[in-house]
């Protein structure tokens, strides 16, 4: 004979899927909540993980993208796509713009795989990351001089290389920026007065910077300076130098003006 369940047996059991059908939507809640289900652990064969983070970095998701390809190398760090996926990571992590993982990751690479066909785009990332993270020249430059020696790092180790020719270029600009460091602080000394410390800025932008675009400003501000200091000889040179490498620069009709009205015995050109 077959007994019916009693009607508190019954009770129970209902109860009791209740609140696993609860609990079961409360997991899926905090799921939702944290990471992605496919970025959590799940042990997967690495040509389904590897494919399943390069989706998530072609529609957009590079977060979610970096963790997976973390997951390939946790996962299966002696398998061919793990060195592939350290380098991908590096660069989800460089597109979600956590510049300071996207840097571990490359360093990560270049420690383990040094002389891998690869190596010059990790070396040129992390160059990158510095360069992006560049601030106004009113800002510490701590960063800016990171991104100009990781940027000559590339150069020195891949001189032929295209990644070479783009960090010529990024170190164009990145010395233009620093020039315009030194040159904000060169006319907040001058403003205020300090004509010596305002001179050593200017004649730094002059020494090390003279390919760049702030230049003939500096040497004008030379004069201005040298001229307040009463040392119109001093003047002089530097709006001699200027005339010789800029002469029809509006810097150095100004410097003659400068010149001609403090210091007339002068020749300034």
């Amino acid at each position: 004979m077959i007994l019916s369940p009693s009607p508190n047996r019954s009770r129970l059991r209902l109860a009791f899927l209740a609140c696993a059908s609860v609990a079961a939507a409360l997991t899926a809640g905090c799921a939702g909540r944290g990471k992605a289900v496919d970025t959590a652990y799940v042990a997967r064969d690495v040509d389904t993980l590897y494919f399943a983070a390069k989706d998530r970095l072609d529609r957009g998701q590079p977060k979610q993208a970096a963790a997976l390809f973390d997951e390939v190398e946790r996962q299966h760090p002696y398998s061919p796509w793990a060195r592939r996926a350290q380098l991908m990571s590096a660069f989800s992590y460089y597109m979600a713009k956590d510049y300071n993982k996207s840097v571990q990751s490359a360093q990560r690479f270049l420690q383990i795989h040094p002389g891998n066909k690869d190596a010059p785009y990790a070396y040129y990332l992390i160059a990158l990351c510095y360069y992006e993270q560049i601030s106004d020249v009113t800002r510490d430059q701590k960063i800016t001089e990171q991104a100009l020696r990781t940027l000559n790092e590339v150069v020195r180790r891949y001189p032929t290389t295209s990644y070479a020719s783009d960090a010529k270029l990024k170190i164009d600009l990145v010395n233009d920026h620093l020039a315009g460091k030194e040159m904000e602080i060169g006319r907040y000394y001058e403003r205020s007065g300090r004509w010596l410390s305002a001179a050593l800025r200017f004649r730094t932008v002059v020494d090390k910077f003279q390919q760049t675009s702030h230049a003939p400003e500096a040497l004008f501000r030379l004069v201005e300076t040298y001229l307040s200091l009463g040392v119109p000889a001093e003047a002089q040179k530097a709006a001699a130098v200027l005339g010789a490498n800029y002469p029809g620069n509006e810097w150095y009709q100004r410097a003659y003006k400068l010149m001609n009205k403090y210091a007339p015995s002068t020749n300034a050109t």
